[in-house]
């Protein structure tokens, strides 16, 4: 079963749900397995706790 982790800034939650489908949809594709088989898990950092270029994102 494919786990599949997703690290990212905060998003809507419709558009969570249309990552979450779009990954499964993938997997399923290449595979050939059950959508029920995928997992796919969003961790989102707020922007005060990730940074880029040395500065926080929360910053720009």
């Amino acid at each position: 079963m494919p786990v599949v982790t997703v690290l990212q800034g905060p998003r809507d939650v419709e558009l969570k749900r249309d990552l979450v489908a779009k990954i499964t949809d993938a997997f399923v594709d290449a595979y050939q397995i059950p959508a029920e088989t995928v997992q796919v898990w969003v961790t989102e950092v707020p922007t005060d706790s990730w940074g880029t270029a040395g500065k926080l994102t929360a910053d720009k």
